[in-house]
């Protein structure tokens, strides 16, 4: 954030401070051994001390950076924030713009800003507040973690504003897609505050706006035009006005339900038959996804800022938009069950159009957010429609059938967890660390560097960045210690109790209010100049999650190279790690005595397995003709927007043994088919999209089958669930009369770098040797 900070002024009279008493700033290495869950604003480093310069950092192969997960609403220990009303009373440097902390030196007439050391006159207003005795500190005296609310930045709409949710359904599908939908919005209905404003909207080749408030549901059609400019004959605020399409959800919620029991799959009639579609009009319904929603984020816009601060737009497709504006013709890019899913330059297929993301712009502009729910099997181009929910905020969900479909749970879930809206993030450190790269979903500011613009995050949500020196930079014994700041601004809105709500009761819309805040977390580092302390204090999801952000944005330009450079830098870590620890000399020819599975090293052990994983994952195949190309886009936005422990599950799945249903064995570190000759006979897989429960084929028949409610396993199984950003999908599998395909797939060790399935426990093994004559060519 760029804005001008507290001008100096008159002075009181306080003596000289050093704040040292809150100890909430300084990070400690972390037990190797200890387990890190969940996620926090989680400032969490992939090196727990940061080198001491840039050769260490280079002779230690590994990637320096961390993951922050800013609206979670606790730390990454647990520890909450110190909450405040004075947001707007921070002091900021006038150099660096970086917020008052208790990491500063505050002194009589000034304070240093322990970002840059700048020395920052104090203004009467704040030397006053901060000459209080120590039990009125205000917050930024009392912690490194605050969250305070800033006056005056809500707008006019603070007292006034509504939630607002419109559904946008597909008709050009089948009954079995509308009935999985239906039963979303249902879910999504009991999840909504009564006092939630809620729309829908169908398309096909018309767009239909729907009035709940009457006696029977009222549907006005506005037809879309089949050209290309997206141009509708008539406005949709001029079809129906705004406060008949937006229901309370309080008072008309049995309503809404009836009208969605109205919704039928368009005829067999009103099929494409323009010239370009008579030949296929049997096969591919009219689909004007693309018009209806720029059509619908122009209707929103209107009310931006007076009856809403966002909206936002639940986008349920069948298949591809394949009439009017942002019309996108899927069979050209070839049929996805050839595996075709790089071009002949091992390009991953690229967007068709750039409609979409000037939709997302126009969305933010509008003050909404697209969460688009993919529910086909068909070839959608989820590369070109992808940009629409990530940059508007939005979140991107592909459900290959409506049988094993997890929607309702999904989006129930995701209405149920706090979010904010709005939001500007922004990271600074001291002058010797670069930022070279961020990831995630956001866009960046166009003016100001290293300012990144979320327009909706939730609990969940994180964000990367990669750290390289500045040049002829180091931290040295008498330079100040590194600091990381991480300023969060955001808006959410706070609901004031349960509210039987009319939409022409003014009275019941200030239930809601909008607070708009500040979170800001500055955090002190140690550093190192011994390279075991970076080995025995690194985070391997942190690593994990920094290379999977390089290797997906690699991947976009080639896919190949991508794949390759990924084996690469495990080979040279690998080598730099062999260095350090002198397992090899130059004159040593026997390459046996390479160390690949970091013997020396608990904290680096899972490195190997993971990256073997990560190239084995469906995202980085080429040519398996198994994998959907819009399954990979949609892993694209799942693992671009993990915090690492998810993201960590997610590529390399945990596997826990039970020797019986109320007693867990083991947690098992191979992934392979020796799991079949255990002794124990059952297995939890915790695959993050999938938890499979596995019996033996030789487990008892006194075992039952499947687990009862009222087990260890059972109430585990329940537990992640639970805990987890979807949901996932739940299998129970018997080896002694159930397909184990499903189970077997996940026994990553077993398979080769091109995704097949090998007999015997080779693949990773093999992989490790291959790994090991790389290091040896490297000449270690």
């Amino acid at each position: 954030f760029s804005a001008k900070p507290h001008c100096a002024g008159t002075l009181s009279s306080r003596a000289s401070v050093s704040l040292v008493t809150d100890l909430s700033h300084v990070t400690t290495p972390p037990d190797p051994h200890s387990k890190l869950r969940g996620a926090a604003m989680a400032v969490r480093p992939s090196l727990a001390y940061f080198p001491s310069d840039n050769a260490l950092l280079d002779s230690s192969g590994l990637p320096w950076g961390v993951a922050v997960t800013p609206f979670s609403s606790t730390d990454e220990r647990g520890s909450f924030p110190v909450t405040g009303d004075e947001g707007d009373l921070i002091p900021r440097c006038t150099s660096c713009f970086a917020y008052f902390s208790t990491l500063c030196s505050l002194h009589r007439w000034s304070w240093t800003c322990p970002i840059c050391s700048e020395d920052n006159d104090l203004s009467a207003d704040a030397a006053a507040r901060y000459a209080r005795d120590g039990s009125h500190d205000p917050p930024e005296l009392r912690s490194a973690f605050v969250d305070l609310l800033l006056p005056g930045e809500e707008g006019e709409a603070a007292a006034a504003t509504t939630p607002v949710y419109v559904a946008a359904i597909d008709l050009s599908s089948s009954e079995e897609f509308l009935e999985l939908v239906k039963s979303a919005l249902l879910a999504a209905l009991e999840a909504l505050s009564p006092g939630s404003l809620f729309g829908i909207l169908t398309f096909s080749s018309k767009i239909g706006l729907y009035d709940v408030q009457g006696p029977i549901p009222i549907v006005k059609n506005v037809f879309i035009p089949p050209d290309s400019d997206g141009t509708l004959h008539v406005d949709l605020k001029d079809a129906m006005p705004f406060c008949s399409f937006l229901a309370p959800v309080g008072t008309f919620k049995d309503r809404i339900a009836e009208a969605l029991e109205t919704i039928k799959p368009i005829a067999s009639w009103e099929r494409a038959t323009t010239a370009s579609q008579v030949q296929d009009h049997a096969l591919h319904h009219t689909r004007g996804f693309g018009v209806a929603i720029d059509a619908l984020v122009n209707y929103l816009s209107v009310e931006n800022g007076t009856t809403f601060e966002l909206a936002r737009i639940f986008a349920f497709l069948s298949g591809p938009p394949n009439y009017g504006a942002g019309q996108l013709d899927a069979r050209s890019k070839g049929d996805h069950n050839t595996g075709k899913v790089v071009d002949s330059n091992n390009t991953l297929l690229p967007e068709e159009t750039s409609f979409y993301k000037n939709l997302a712009a126009s969305a933010v502009q509008a003050g909404a957010c697209v969460d688009l729910f993919a529910i086909t099997n068909e070839y959608t181009d989820l590369t070109s429609l992808k940009v629409l929910s990530v940059e508007s905020g939005g979140s991107l969900f592909l459900y290959s059938n409506t049988d094993e479909s997890t929607l309702p749970q999904d989006i129930y879930k995701m209405l149920k967890r706090p979010y904010a809206f709005g939001c500007v993030l922004r990271l600074r450190t001291s002058p010797e660390i670069k930022i070279a790269d961020s990831y995630g979903h956001f866009f960046p500011d166009p003016q100001y560097m290293h300012v990144q613009h979320i327009n909706c995050c939730d609990l969940f949500a994180s964000y990367t960045y990669d750290f390289e020196f500045e040049k002829d930079s180091q931290f040295s014994r008498k330079s100040r210690p590194p600091i990381l700041q991480i300023a969060f601004k955001y808006t959410m809105i706070v609901h004031h109790g349960d509210a039987s709500d009319d939409a022409s009761n003014s009275g019941s819309r200030s239930k809601f209010s909008v607070q708009r805040r500040l979170r800001v977390r500055t955090i002190q580092y140690n550093t190192t100049a011994n390279i075991w302390d970076l080995y025995d204090f690194v985070d391997p999801d942190v690593v994990l999650t920094i290379l999977v952000h390089q290797v997906i944005l690699a991947s976009l330009s080639d896919v190949v190279e991508a794949r390759l450079w990924l084996h690469d830098w495990l080979a040279i870590f690998i080598a730099q790690y062999n260095k350090a620890y002198k397992n090899v000399r130059p004159a040593d020819s026997v390459v046996s005595h390479i160390d690949v599975d970091f013997s020396n090293c608990s904290q680096l052990q899972p490195l190997a397995r993971l990256v073997f994983a990560f190239l084995v994952s469906p995202l980085l195949q080429v040519q398996d003709e198994h994998i959907h190309p819009d399954y990979q886009t949609y892993l694209q936005c799942l693992f671009s927007a993990l915090e690492p422990a998810s993201l960590r599950q997610a590529i390399c799945p945990t596997l826990s043994s039970y020797s019986s249903l109320d007693t867990e064995a083991e947690v098992h570190q191979s992934l392979s088919r020796s799991v079949f000759t255990s002794e124990r006979p059952i297995f939890l897989l915790d695959a993050y999209t999938d938890l499979l429960v596995y019996y033996l084929p030789t487990a008892s028949p006194s075992i039952p089958f499947p687990p009862p409610r009222d087990c260890l396993l059972r109430s585990t199984v329940d537990r992640l669930k639970q805990e987890r950003a979807l949901t996932p999908r739940l299998a129970f599998i018997h080896g002694a009369r159930d397909d184990t395909t499903t189970f077997e797939k996940y026994l990553i060790e077993d398979r080769g770098l091109d995704g097949t399935q090998l007999d015997g426990s080779t693949g990773f093994r093999s992989f490790l040797e291959e790994v090991r004559s790389r290091v040896a060519e490297f000449g270690i």
